[in-house]
């Protein structure tokens, strides 16, 4: 009994920081959608996400650019259409090196 007494004496004398403890244990890894693990993880996953938003926009918005020069200049079209697709008018000759179309797979 005298164990007993013991025990209960020291959870009288401490019952603040058990308290703090429990709630903390509770709080940090028990508590399965609320929990300091989960709540760290869908930060990380919302970083992530705001990055390739990021990205996206950035790509988006260098493809528009590049999709308002091809509308608006011919001259960018013929070029694009000569590099990458090998185009040539009918009097010209075109010659391809190994070197360009190891770039061009890049």
């Amino acid at each position: 009994m005298s164990k007993l007494k013991a025990v209960w004496s020291y959870i009288r004398r401490h019952k603040y920081l058990i308290t703090i403890l429990v709630f903390l244990l509770i709080i940090g890894v028990l508590d399965d959608e609320n929990s300091l693990i989960q709540r760290m993880q869908h930060l990380s996953e919302i970083h992530e996400l705001k990055q390739e938003i990021k990205h996206y926009r950035d790509q988006y918005e260098k493809d528009s650019k590049a999709l308002k020069e091809l509308t608006s200049n011919p001259e960018i079209l013929e070029k694009i259409a000569r590099e990458k697709y090998l185009m040539k008018k009918p009097n010209e000759d075109i010659y391809v090196f190994e070197e360009d179309l190891e770039k061009k797979d890049e």
